[in-house]
C-alpha cells in the first residue's frame, strides 16, 4: 500500500521493534501489530501531507463558495489563508470542527449551513454582526439541512432543545475568539504564552471552552489551526485526558491493554520518549495510535 512510501514505513517498523523491549511496548506483541501500527502512521503522515499539499497550491475562489459545485471546505481555508481573510478561515475551521466530515456525505451539511440552504452565505462578517439571526435560522430551518455529522461529533445534534445547541456552541465561539477576531486573537495567545509552538498550543487548549467540544473537539480545531498557520502551534501532548480512541490505543500500546491503571502522565513520557525514536510528532501519533487500536493486527485505512 503506497509505494512511495515504502521506505517510511520500513523505517517506522524498525524504529518500533526496537523500542518494544527497551520502552516496554508490551501491545507490539508481534510483526503483524507492529506492521499495522507502523502503516497506521504512515497513513497519518498522509493526511498531514495533504493539508501541506492544499495550502501550497493556488485555491480557486469556486472552492470557497457554498453555492458553487466544486466547494470544499478544506481548499475554502486554504483560499482564505491566500487571500489574507484570517478571520474566515478561522470561521471554517471552527464549522469543520463542529460538524465534522462523514465518509457518507461528505462537507454537505457544512455546505447548507455556511451557505444559508442556497439563499445567503452565514459568513463571519454575517455571523458576528448579527449572531441572533443565525441562531434563529438554525431553530426555524435545522430539519432542512441536510447530510451527517462526522464520526468524531456523532452525539451532536442541530436539535434547538439539545442539550447542548449549536447556538451556545457558536456564542461560545464568538467569545472565546472575541470582537477583535482570529489574528489578533492568536497573536495574543502567542504573546502570553511565548514563541514554543508546544506551549502556545497548550495555552489555547486549556482556554478553549466551547460547547460541545470537549477533548477531541479542542485537540481536533487547534490541530487544524496549526496545519493551516493560522497560528504557529504544534501539539506537544497527546492529551489523553478525556480521549477515548487515543487513550485506548495509547495504553494498548505500552501496557497490552486498554483497560490498564497506569497514570496517564506516565503513558505520556513513554510515548514522548517513542517520538524521539520516530519523529513524528503528537498529533500524528495521536491520530494513529486511534486508529490502531480499533484494528491492532490487520490495517484498516479509517475515513471520516
Amino acid at each position: 500500500m503506497w509505494p512511495s512510501r515504502s521506505g517510511e514505513q520500513e523505517r517506522l517498523a524498525t524504529e518500533l521493534a526496537g523500542a518494544k523491549t527497551p520502552l516496554g511496548l508490551t501491545g507490539l506483541v508481534d510483526q503483524a501489530t507492529i506492521a499495522t501500527l507502523a502503516l497506521q502512521l504512515v497513513a497519518s503522515q498522509r493526511r498531514e501531507d495533504y493539508f501541506k499539499a492544499i495550502r501550497s497550491r493556488p485555491t480557486s475562489a469556486a472552492r470557497a463558495d457554498p453555492h458553487d459545485p466544486s466547494f470544499d471546505a478544506e481548499r475554502a481555508v486554504a483560499y482564505h489563508v491566500q487571500s489574507g481573510n484570517i478571520d474566515e478561515a478561522g470561521w471554517l475551521l471552527f464549522l469543520m470542527t463542529y460538524f465534522a466530515r462523514p465518509a457518507s456525505s461528505g462537507w454537505l451539511r457544512l455546505r447548507d449551513v455556511y451557505g444559508s440552504l442556497g439563499a445567503g452565505r452565514w459568513d463571519w462578517l454575517t455571523v458576528t454582526a448579527n449572531p441572533t439571526a443565525f441562531y434563529n435560522w438554525i431553530g426555524t430551518n435545522w430539519q432542512q439541512i441536510r447530510g451527517k455529522f462526522g464520526n468524531h461529533r456523532k452525539y451532536t445534534s442541530l436539535r434547538p432543545n439539545a442539550p447542548i445547541p449549536m447556538r451556545d456552541a457558536v456564542a461560545d465561539y464568538l467569545a472565546w475568539i472575541g470582537g477583535a477576531g482570529h489574528a489578533a486573537f492568536f497573536a495574543s495567545a502567542v504573546h502570553a504564552a511565548g514563541n514554543n509552538p508546544h506551549t502556545i498550543f497548550d495555552h489555547l487548549y486549556n482556554s478553549m471552552k466551547i460547547g460541545t467540544f470537549a477533548r477531541l473537539g479542542k485537540f481536533d480545531y487547534l490541530s487544524l489551526v496549526g496545519r493551516y498557520g493560522l497560528a504557529p502551534i504544534e501539539a506537544g501532548s497527546a492529551y489523553l485526558k478525556g480521549a477515548t480512541g487515543p487513550e485506548s490505543g495509547a495504553r494498548l500500546l505500552v501496557d497490552g491493554t486498554r483497560e490498564s491503571a497506569t497514570p496517564l502522565a506516565s503513558i505520556q513520557t513513554t510515548l514522548d520518549a517513542l517520538d524521539q525514536r520516530l519523529k513524528v510528532g503528537m498529533t500524528i501519533m495521536e491520530d494513529a495510535l486511534c486508529n490502531w487500536q480499533k484494528s491492532p493486527a490487520k490495517f484498516v485505512h479509517y475515513l471520516g
